[in-house]
């Protein structure tokens, strides 16, 4: 990808957060642009880093792990994400890896993760996954079991600042985000990650803090 290209294209998600951000009263700044660098490899990645780009999200620990050490060398005010589901017995990588977590959702996970901050002294960021569409497929706790293991994961120790969910595909994702923003703010939690490449704008309007893109930035995987 030309570094021309990820130039372009990170300047106009950037306007884009901008304009939806402004006719929602808020603050662009308050709206972290969190580019979603999953198979991508990282001559694919650097453009985007050259052109600005300091926060990155990944899905899994391992591929992290494979590709991220070596950038963060050369560019060591990188922040990185995890943004995929987190098996119990990676929480340690995870905590050594990542500056926040994003999918805490259920009380195994918050007890490894606790023990892993314990062991580290590194105290990643915190993001309760919900499952806002109450899908089986999808990972997050139940919207009636969130109460309960946000009390966990406090009452465990961890740094929880936000909530997060990925709305059902193919339906407006407004109303999901609205109730998502209306559980935070139940929970005293300030913090928000909704939106993705074709729903970020909604996102911004109704309280993210935390958009996570990457086809927008990228272009389509192969």
């Amino acid at each position: 990808m030309p570094s021309d290209t990820a130039q372009s294209r990170l300047a106009d998600i950037h306007a884009r957060i901008d304009r939806a951000a402004r006719m929602a009263g808020r603050e662009p700044g308050d709206v972290a642009l969190i580019a979603i660098s999953k198979t991508h490899e990282a001559d694919s990645i650097r453009p985007l880093i050259d052109a600005g780009q300091r926060l990155f999200g990944e899905n899994r620990v391992q591929e992290a792990a494979a590709k991220w050490p070596e950038l963060r060398a050369e560019y060591p005010d990188i922040r990185l994400h995890l943004v995929g589901q987190l098996q119990s017995n990676k929480a340690r990588e995870a905590v050594d890896l990542f500056d926040a977590i994003h999918s805490v959702d259920r009380p195994s996970l918050i007890a490894a993760l606790a023990k892993a901050m314990a062991e580290s002294g590194r105290r990643p960021d915190c993001f309760i996954q919900v499952n806002i569409g109450d899908e089986p497929q999808k990972g997050g706790v139940a919207v009636m079991e969130l109460p309960a293991l946000l009390d966990a994961a406090r009452a465990a120790g961890l740094p929880v600042v936000g909530l997060m969910a990925v709305p059902p595909i193919g339906v407006d994702s407004a109303p999901y985000f609205a109730l998502l923003a209306k559980l935070a703010r139940e929970a005293g939690l300030s913090e928000l990650s909704i939106g993705m490449s074709d729903d970020f704008e909604t996102a911004v309007t109704l309280g993210a803090t935390h958009v996570r893109v990457g086809t927008a930035l990228f272009g389509t995987r192969a």
